[in-house]
């Protein structure tokens, strides 16, 4: 898996496991998200279609849940250790941003 890197933002080099839960995660979001559309160009009801996007919702939250996880105890943990004291704000900045 190489991966371009850019100066001016972080990377996370994921194990093998979390890369292909986050990936069959994404996929399954992505499926949900073209069926809603499908429900659209069909003319399917309402509440159909509401029901079904509170479900790609759920979804993406648990993706957060446990994107969010896995960097407290990786990335987080680490620059603790390290010493690297601005990344709790970091963290107290996203989970802010999460929580609106």
């Amino acid at each position: 898996m190489e991966k371009e890197e850019c100066c001016c933002h972080k990377t996370k080099q994921r194990s093998e496991k979390e890369y292909k839960d986050l990936i069959h995660r994404l996929n399954r979001i992505e499926g949900q998200i073209r069926g809603i559309k499908k429900m659209v160009e069909n003319d399917a009801y309402c509440t159909d279609i509401l029901m079904q996007v509170s479900a790609a919702n759920a979804a993406l939250n648990s993706f957060n849940k446990v994107l969010l996880a896995n960097h407290i105890k990786t990335c987080v943990t680490k620059d603790i250790l390290e010493g690297k004291e601005d990344t709790v704000e970091e963290l107290v900045n996203t989970l802010q941003k999460l929580m609106k």
